[in-house]
Formats: C-alpha cells, sequence, structure tokens
C-alpha cells in the first residue's frame, strides 16, 4: 500500500516538476536580463531542488560489453543465472576458455543498486569469473512474495554459493559483510562443500563498536 501510495505521487507530481524544470531554464536563460540577480538565482536553485527530489531515477545498467584477456579484447555478456524474489545472480560471461577462479561479489542492497559495484566488476573481470548479487527494488516486489529480512538475506547468499558450487571466492562490499560473514560460518557449521575458498570483505562494518563511524557515533548519542 505504502508503495502503492509513493508510485501515484510520483505521477500526480509529474507535471509540476515538468513546470519547475521549465521555470529554472526561463530564470538561468542568458537572454533573461534578470538571470544574473540573486533573487532568480536562488529561485532557479530551489526549482532544481524540488525537480531532483521528485525526480524517480531508474535502474542504470552495467553497460560491460569487454574486457581484456591476454593482452586481447574479449567479448562480454550479461546473463542470469538465477532468479529469486529479491535478487537474481547475474553472471558476466566472458568468451574465452580460460578457467579463471569463480568470484561471487555481493552487492549492498541499502537503497541503491549492484551497478555501484561496476568499477569493481570491470576490475576483476580479466583474472575472474564474476558474478554478482542484483537486487531488485522493493517497490517492484508483490507483497505476496513475502517478507525479506537478514535470515533471507544469509539464505540467499547460501542458496547463490550453493548454485555457484566448491572452489569459488565471496568478495562482500560495505553492508553485506555481516550476512555474507554469517552465511559462511553457516556453511561451515554443516560441512557443505560449497564453502567459498575464500572471502574478502571490503569496508564492511562487522563490528562498529570498535570502530564507530559518523553515523553510529549519531545514534549512540541520540534517541530514537
Amino acid at each position: 500500500m505504502l508503495y502503492q501510495f509513493n508510485e501515484m505521487q510520483k505521477l500526480a507530481l509529474s507535471p509540476v516538476r515538468m513546470a519547475a524544470q521549465l521555470y529554472s531554464q526561463v530564470l538561468r536563460n542568458p537572454f533573461n536580463p534578470l538571470s544574473e540577480t540573486p533573487q532568480a538565482q536562488t529561485l532557479a536553485a530551489s526549482f532544481d531542488l524540488f525537480s531532483e527530489t521528485t525526480q524517480y531515477h531508474g535502474k542504470p545498467a552495467f553497460d560491460i560489453t569487454s574486457t581484456n584477456i591476454d593482452m586481447r579484447t574479449v567479448a562480454v555478456t550479461e546473463e542470469i543465472l538465477h532468479r529469486k524474489s529479491f535478487c537474481q545472480l547475474k553472471h558476466f560471461k566472458r568468451d574465452t576458455t580460460r578457467k579463471d577462479p569463480k568470484l561471487l561479489i555481493v552487492a549492498p542492497m541499502s537503497g541503491h543498486f549492484a551497478t555501484l559495484l561496476r568499477g569493481t566488476v570491470e576490475t576483476m573481470l580479466p583474472n575472474h569469473d564474476v558474478y554478482i548479487t542484483d537486487w531488485r527494488d522493493a517497490a517492484n516486489v508483490p507483497l505476496y512474495e513475502g517478507r525479506f529480512d537478514l535470515d533471507d538475506y544469509i539464505d540467499y547468499i547460501i542458496d547463490y554459493l550453493e548454485i555457484l558450487g566448491p572452489e569459488t571466492h565471496v568478495m562482500a562490499v560495505c553492508q553485506p559483510g555481516v550476512p555474507v560473514l554469517a552465511a559462511v560460518a553457516l556453511m561451515s557449521e554443516d560441512n557443505n562443500p560449497n564453502v567459498p575458498l575464500s572471502i574478502t570483505l571490503m569496508g564492511s562494518p562487522i563490528d562498529t563498536r570498535r570502530h564507530p563511524t559518523e553515523p553510529c557515533k549519531l545514534a549512540m548519542n541520540h534517541s530514537i
């Protein structure tokens, strides 16, 4: 219901946003004698702010079509290896017969898309067979698909590691460090044959009590 209300609100604000963009262009037009006045600039900035905050930004594409392997350019195609309600396992298939280590990159799902790690994927492609967790926008997941919490997050990672099989390396960037660590611990406890060969945690907040960041300090110094 909240997502439906949010979508209705976006549609209702579309004409107002278009008008704000038009007014901003008029105020900034060099042929407008008032464009250089502080009042016009402030008003134009206000219109820009409203336009940006109400603008819907869709999911960007990875747009990775090639990589360099053994000093030659190799084509790369994206394929969906497995789909789940809240995530899909994406594979960057390289046009090569070389057998490189499998790498699962677990992207954060804290309000942005996996394409945030486009540069990381590009860097790993020349020497790795790269997979990534491509999380879905929760607004596009119907309510009947059920809930998604930390336990589900951990289960997703275990499922993907089992799909990729043994001798897979896993890299968690920022927020997924905790669920990845938990998933691998559970797999090790169960003697799962698909336990990854290595774990790389990049900027993951495992114990924020030891090295609190500014948001942690803010949370500790203020009440809910």
